[in-house]
């Protein structure tokens, strides 16, 4: 903890009296512009900020195998507190963040089959929060929940950015288009986050805490009315047959400590840059389940699959020669490890093999020599597996792991959010921190906070990222600049940026070996200020961050030294889709990063957030084509601003320090 203050205590309520039987309990967040309403007889919410309603009043309920909880529910007394408190993150966009809110519990007896049951509700200065809480009880000892009941209907026909996945086996990986909330329909699974606008108000409706539970989608409204509700995926291992609403979404055990479900979530800002900036979603989690952190690093990584193995190596692939070559690069280039992609272990596939060996490389291979070489070099080693070939051999292939020096994983394709993926994330997160091992999930679920619970599990992917350049022309500059104001906002994404071979989107081409970005060269370095991520890529090929001449490539040597872990983040300016200014603090040095949509844009940037004192900044440009920068360097004040030319499609850097720097290149 860092400086703890924290005090509980009975909430007085304006809108309530203390008796059992009160029809509407309110809660206020700290700042008392948001609010949130339940109507404990209907058993419905509302939420309100500054007055204005943002979520209309909205039905809540679960529907168990043994009855419901929702409407009809007898209230049976409600208490509250407030808390005021601060917790450390250990990799992430801050040092640390504030844990303050008031809180009821508001109890519900039983009721004919269904259980005893408490509705908690949150209200935060960025956000409220809600989950269903069923304790221990006589004669029960568990049950199945079928589906859930919770809305958030809206008040108007708002401006929404959406993922629709449309199918439960998904790896999450879609832009975020505009909709209208009338255009949400009831077999669309849209996933986390679903952001929208009131016109005074940006929200998102996410989760957070999922535990032996499935995560969530959400779906148009049955009635057709303007909102979302809940949808959960079936189990695997159960009925599935949905027409006749058999499917069960998870079973649940009451024994030793009850139950309680996920957090559903509004995040409130004025602004989008708001949202990008919060931490709601990992605050709401449970805390670290790691007592010592200080293994758990951020880093820079080179990578092989993203540029094919593109190393001037003779046969260069999955061999000693390769890696060792890979480890030469990331020594040279100042990054910390390299990242061994599919392809290395015996049996190695993208589906689940069942002879595969996890913990045997390939005879091509030396794992032992090239991980004693890397650490002579100074650079760690991650692996790549696939999940089923991991969960078959998980504990073997951890203490193989760790026994030969490998610093995480990245682990690949579950595509699956139901109740039986969710435990096998907190499984291999427990026990991969039982060998120091550091994770990072890709074909996963949204995040839910798991990253605080876990801070071993240092990013995740669930993101249409650069790896879709190989292959199609989706990953245009709209949706590089709509990535930080949805997806973005729930936790670290492993878009794995670096593309240097920049190009316009009318000469782009895609190409699996040393693939090209359609953004600019300004895009591409400042990607790494503004996405978060403590695992971070250097995704092209080794050549392409050297000139002709073997010196640096414009953009090069910023990669070389900017943070992935930062002390503080500010949205400085930006809009969904259309542009974004990020500032974000280490130490006493300020990194800004811009990026543009198609349209080329000059920006002020005040920079108000500089203490007192004259500062270097050093600024990198878009140049004169795609692939150059423009480098410049000036003397300034918090009185003053810089101005950033974006072209189309691209993006610039700043540096702000009180020390002399070199120009960053």
């Amino acid at each position: 903890m860092v400086d703890p203050i924290r005090a509980a205590s009975l909430l007085v309520f304006s809108a309530v009296a203390a008796s059992a039987g009160a029809a509407t309990v309110t809660v206020k967040s700290p700042d008392g512009r948001n609010l949130v309403t339940i109507d404990s007889d209907k058993l419905t919410y509302a939420v309100s900020r500054d007055g204005k309603p943002v979520i209309g009043a909205s039905p809540l309920g679960l529907n168990l195998d043994i009855g419901s909880l929702g409407a009809g529910a007898k209230l049976s007394g409600h208490t509250g507190r407030s808390v005021k408190d601060t917790y450390d993150i250990v990799a992430g966009k801050a040092r640390s963040a504030p844990d303050h809110f008031n809180e009821s519990t508001l109890a519900f007896a039983a009721n004919g089959k269904a259980p005893q049951f408490e509705l908690l509700v949150r209200a935060y200065d960025n956000g409220v929060a809600l989950r269903y809480a069923v304790p221990e009880q006589a004669g029960l000892s568990s049950f199945k929940v079928m589906n859930e009941a919770t809305q958030f209907n809206f008040a108007r026909d708002y401006d929404c950015w959406g993922a629709n996945m449309g199918r439960f086996d998904t790896s999450f990986e879609a832009e975020y288009d505009k909709t209208k909330a009338s255009a949400i329909r009831n077999f669309h699974n849209f996933i986390a986050p679903l952001v929208c606008k009131t016109g005074s108000t940006t929200f998102a409706i996410a989760e957070s805490d999922v535990k032996n539970y499935p995560g969530f989608y959400l779906s148009g409204r049955g009635d057709a009315g303007l909102g979302v509700m809940v949808t959960l995926p079936p189990r695997f291992d159960n009925n599935r047959d949905y027409r006749f609403r058999k499917s069960v979404s998870a079973n649940v055990q009451l024994k030793g400590q009850g139950f309680q479900t996920p957090w559903r979530v509004v995040m409130l800002g004025d602004a989008p840059g708001d949202l990008a900036a919060s931490s709601l979603i990992p605050t709401l989690a449970a805390p670290s389940q790691i007592k010592d952190t200080s293994w758990i690093k951020p880093s820079k990584t080179s990578w092989d699959w993203w540029n094919d193995w593109a190393i001037n190596v003779p046969n260069a692939g999955v061999n000693t020669a390769t890696y060792k070559a890979f480890v030469d690069f990331s020594k040279e280039m100042k990054l910390d490890d390299i990242l061994i992609d599919e392809g290395w272990s015996v049996g190695s596939d993208v589906e689940p093999n069942p002879q595969a060996d996890v913990t045997r490389a390939k005879p091509q291979l030396d794992m032992p020599a090239l991980l004693q070489y890397a650490r002579s070099q100074g650079v760690g080693v991650w692996l790549w597996v696939q999940w089923q070939q991991l969960d078959n051999q998980m504990d073997a292939a951890f203490r193989q792991y760790a026994a030969w020096g490998v610093k995480g994983i990245k682990v690949d394709f579950m595509n699956r959010n139901d109740q039986e993926m969710v435990d096998w994330y907190h499984k291999v997160l427990s026990k991969a921190a039982e060998h120091q091992l550091m994770v990072d999930l890709h074909g996963a679920y949204p995040p839910n906070g798991l990253n605080r619970t876990w801070p071993n599990y240092i990013t995740q992917e669930g993101v249409l990222g650069a790896e879709n350049n190989k292959w199609s022309a989706r990953i245009t500059a709209t949706h590089n600049v709509t990535l930080p104001f949805t997806r973005m906002i729930l936790g670290p994404m492993d878009y794995t940026p670096g593309g240097f071979r920049n190009a316009t989107p009318s000469s782009f081409a895609h190409r699996n070996h040393e693939p090209q970005v359609m953004t600019t060269r300004g895009q591409a370095i400042a990607m790494y200020v503004v996405y978060d991520s403590p695992f971070q890529m250097v995704s092209d090929s080794p050549a392409a961050y050297k000139n002709a001449d073997g010196s640096w490539a414009d953009g090069a040597e910023f990669i070389q030294t900017v943070p992935t872990s930062w002390d503080e983040t500010r949205i400085l300016a930006g809009d969904i889709g259309q542009y974004i200014v990020s500032a974000r603090r280490k130490g006493d040095t300020w990194y800004i990063g811009a990026m543009t949509n198609e349209a080329g844009r000059t920006l002020k940037v005040p920079l108000s957030f500089l203490g007192k004192g004259t500062f270097n900044a050093q600024l990198l440009q878009d140049g004169a084509d795609a692939n150059h920068l423009k480098a410049s360097a000036s003397k300034v004040s918090a009185a003053q601003s810089i101005t950033l030319k974006l072209a189309p499609s691209g993006g610039a850097v700043a540096v702000i320090s009180a020390q002399a720097m070199r120009p960053p290149g």
